[in-house]
């Protein structure tokens, strides 16, 4: 269990401090308060029996624990159950379920502690202590050599999940726990829903951001909503895209009410599917099929599909980082130069070149959603490399953005540039310098064919550095 997001409400529970740092719970010490929910506070806390002098704060030690106390004094009636069914819901998943992919419930008691009113016959589960959050990576930025890694993680945590006959619910990134070591484990299984046949039934709760258009219109019935795998994997989705888009949401808005209006309006038709460009063409793909507009069209996207096709995706990326790589891809655009027309998006709509070499090139969108001139939306925009050689990424773009139609001048080509795959699975090796406005921090930057029509007859580049 973790610390609060940043900006987060927790000012009535955390400054009423209802468990003070030395209090015995149970066969644990509190030691010092890590956050809290609408439900519950979250302690860190270490066996009674060794009295260690606490270190305070940082990653959790071997032995330390995390007390999640779920209160239910003062509640009425239909609040305690559902406090307790929630905790019902915890421990049987967290005892029946167990997996290296799961956060780890040690036991659960009923607190007695009739000096303190608030927290007198709360639930207390005693879980596995991570060192942080998905969420609190997210916002210190996600190192990129381990984006692939954490979403295999989170994807094998579902797909157990989903063998076991439960759905999560309330998959986000504040639910993706981290080891000191970097395991993913997920947590937070109050919402969780047990599966009778193909679907499930939870309450009418959960986190606006990650839930699918089917649940914004879902009827509530005396068991709940109706709830089925496809929502974790459409919560998949959404967290695949922050992953690799810094954060943002593929959905536009403000607020989570305005994301939400966003998704109800895919879901129904009226909107297209907008994925940041900095997404790679893998992780692209792969969070389109998850965030398919309806639970009929993501069902064949399973958690156990999604993470076969992850393990068979890095290991491609895995092969062609080794060496030879390069020469492979030259190889490859030394075939794609002889096919003229053969990628379709790689085909040219281009200007004669100019005495001084230069040629126009037209910025290419295969997303047919954002082929409008009129649509300048940023979600459709296309980056532009910082450097032809390196992997096509937020941290290799430049802050100028382009958008299909644009026209762009050219002076000089790469054959054997970073691999890239469009959204069509179109792939080219070949890169375009192309002029930026004078004054621009870059004067120059790469445009990969594939985001061009045609190709201009255009000299080779001479040796890099890159451009800038």
């Amino acid at each position: 269990m973790t610390a609060p997001r940043e900006g987060a409400d927790t000012t009535g529970q955390e400054r009423a401090e209802l468990i003070p740092p030395g209090r015995r719970v149970g066969d644990w010490v509190v030691t010092e308060l890590i956050g809290t929910g609408g439900w519950s506070t979250v302690y860190a806390a270490r066996p009674a029996r060794k009295a260690r002098r606490d270190r305070g704060g940082g990653a959790a030690e071997s032995g330390d624990v995390a007390l999640k106390v779920m209160p239910t004094a003062g509640l009425a009636p239909r609040q305690a159950r559902r406090i307790v069914e929630s905790a019902r819901r915890e421990v049987a998943l967290g005892s029946g379920a167990g997996h290296p992919r799961l956060i780890g419930l040690r036991e659960s008691f009923v607190l007695a502690a009739p000096d303190l009113p608030a927290v007198d016959g709360a639930i207390v589960l005693v879980m596995e202590r991570a060192a942080g959050s998905l969420r609190e990576l997210l916002d210190a930025g996600v190192p990129g050599a381990d984006r692939g890694r954490l979403i295999a993680g989170i994807c094998e945590g579902l797909a157990h999940l989903h063998r076991s006959g439960w759905v999560h619910a309330d998959l986000k990134p504040e639910n993706v726990l981290l080891g000191a070591d970097g395991s993913v484990k997920l947590s937070d299984f109050g919402l969780a829903t047990e599966l009778t046949g193909t679907h499930g039934y939870a309450p009418p709760l959960g986190t606006l951001d990650y839930l699918p258009p089917e649940r914004w219109r879902a009827p509530l019935g005396e068991l709940g909503v109706q709830v089925r795998p496809s929502a974790d994997v459409w919560a998949l989705g959404v967290v695949i895209h922050e992953v690799f888009a810094a954060g943002a949401s593929p959905f536009p808005g403000a607020t989570p009410v305005a994301r939400g209006a966003a998704v109800q309006q895919y879901g129904e038709g009226r909107a297209p599917l907008r994925l940041d460009p900095s997404v790679p063409p893998f992780w692209r793909a792969l969070a389109a099929d998850c965030l398919a507009p309806s639970h009929a069209e993501r069902a064949p996207h399973t958690a156990e599909s999604l993470l076969a096709r992850i393990a068979a995706g890095e290991g491609r990326s895995a092969r062609a980082r080794r060496p030879g790589s390069r020469a492979r891809a030259a190889v490859l655009a030394a075939v794609l130069c002889g096919t003229a027309g053969a990628l379709g998006s790689d085909t040219v709509r281009a200007g004669a070149s100019d005495p001084a070499g230069r040629a126009a090139v037209t910025v290419f969108n295969a997303e047919r959603g954002c082929q409008d001139r009129a649509d300048r939306d940023r979600q459709c925009s296309l980056g532009l490399a910082i450097d032809p050689l390196r992997p096509y990424a937020v941290g290799n773009v430049v802050p100028t953005r382009v958008w299909h139609g644009d026209s762009l001048t050219a002076d000089c080509r790469l054959a054997d540039g970073q691999p890239v795959i469009d959204e069509e699975d179109r792939t080219s090796t070949l890169w375009f310098r192309v002029r930026l406005a004078h004054g621009s921090r870059y004067p120059t930057a790469w445009l990969p064919a594939v985001r061009t029509k045609d190709r201009p007859a255009l000299p080779p580049c001479p040796d890099l550095p890159a451009p800038g």
